[in-house]
């Protein structure tokens, strides 16, 4: 039996393949095809496609600028499905490839199964989708526990199996206590992002360390790539940062501002504040209790374009699961430096301010569920398949994730 993956960002990579592995444990003889990143390829084998470094873009324009490889990739994925006729299409998030690709499919393989695993977010840009959805989508496995209700509400049948993070943090979970000094600084894991963002962090060191000479900063990089441009990026303020001077990943002086690859998680729970861009990182700062302020800036033909079709109240995940400004939100033009360091000065100096939003995170991380997300994924996706001649199979699901 062959499933179909489909995931185009590094986070849907890291979730995709912690199912797949998942699936294997409940049924060995799976087969899996499709396209993802290089974790998902690992699991899968050579037939499966890592795609990675061209899907995973960001922002309306840069969509825009590759409108001729999505579309070839688009039909391409579309004919490996029907040649390969596989038992069933998993999604991964990635709505702007995936939503279209499984309306697609409805329309040309009526009888294919798809399932959508970390479903879109819909309930932010457009509720009325929901029941369009329904039409073409067999199943939607949640990772926030509103989210099933909503869709089941709307005709769209949907499973709430917890959030895949938690199994995976909680494995990253180290003996430290927290740095007074340390400020951590998290710009992102995408080189657009990071070269939006990245500028205004160091501006605002430069305002915090007006305050406080002690203070030192690490910049989490998601790979040597990006500590390498961040490093760039970092070397014309120098002169500008008072005694600030910038490490790179083969030195081994202790200086005020580090880049650091691949220790995101140890630094969030070494730092006493943190500078987070939005994303799947302010939830991971929310778990491990680390106090931080949000901050996000995009292309301007992205964010109005955003603006026009975004209906939430809030842009960070921890803020929207709370639905109240838990953390401090600075996006596009709020993101000011002087702003921006005098909240992360009020998260250093206010024990209150800190206990606060702490006790905020531990509510919102216990609504995401237990450790074991993709297990129960994986169970939902084997009872789905086994059960597909059941005109009502929701009970059947809800056992098998008991």
């Amino acid at each position: 039996m062959t499933i179909y993956f489909v995931a185009g960002e590094a986070s849907a990579d890291n979730h995709g393949a912690a199912l797949m592995r998942s699936l294997r444990e409940l049924a060995p003889n799976l087969q899996f095809i499709g396209r993802g990143g290089p974790q998902m390829r690992e699991v899968a084998g050579e037939q499966f496609t890592n795609w990675m470094g061209e899907a995973a873009v960001l922002g309306l324009w840069e969509v825009i600028r590759k409108y001729g490889y999505f579309r070839e990739q688009f039909h391409r994925t579309l004919n490996e499905i029907q040649e390969n006729k596989p038992a069933a299409v998993v999604l991964i998030d990635y709505p702007g490839f995936n939503l279209r690709l499984a309306r697609a499919l409805r329309k040309e393989s009526p009888q294919q199964k798809v399932i959508y695993y970390i479903s879109p977010q819909v309930w932010a840009w457009n509720r009325g989708r929901i029941k369009k959805m329904s039409r073409f989508i067999d199943l939607v496995l949640c990772i926030f526990p509103f989210e099933a209700d909503l869709y089941n509400q709307s005709g769209l049948r949907a499973l709430f199996v917890g959030h895949p993070m938690i199994e995976r943090l909680q494995a990253q979970k180290i003996d430290t206590e927290r740095d007074p000094n340390l400020i951590g600084l998290f710009p992102g894991s995408r080189l657009r992002e990071v070269r939006k963002i990245f500028p205004v962090m160091i501006q605002t060191l430069r305002e915090l360390q007006r305050h406080n000479q002690n203070l030192r900063f690490e910049v989490a990089a998601a790979s040597a790539e990006l500590a390498r441009e961040m490093s760039e990026m970092l070397t014309p303020h120098l002169t500008l940062l008072h005694s600030l001077r910038v490490r790179d990943a083969a030195s081994q002086d202790c200086q005020a501002i580090q880049i650091k690859v691949g220790e995101t998680a140890a630094l969030m729970q070494r730092a006493f504040a943190g500078i987070v861009a939005s994303g799947s990182a302010t939830l991971e700062a929310a778990y491990f209790r680390l106090p931080f302020v949000l901050i996000y800036k995009v292309a301007w033909p992205t964010y109005l374009a955003a603006r026009l079709v975004v209906n939430v109240k809030y842009i960070g995940m921890p803020n929207l699961l709370a639905d109240r400004e838990v953390v401090p939100e600075f996006i596009q033009h709020r993101a000011k430096p002087n702003a921006i360091a005098k909240a992360v000065r009020q998260l250093l100096d206010h024990a209150t301010a800190r206990d606060r939003m702490i006790t905020a995170f531990d509510d919102i991380v216990m609504d995401l569920g237990e450790d074991g997300a993709s297990e129960r994924a994986a169970r939902a996706i084997i009872v789905e398949l086994k059960e597909q001649r059941s005109p009502d199979r929701r009970g059947d699901l809800e056992i098998a994730l008991s």
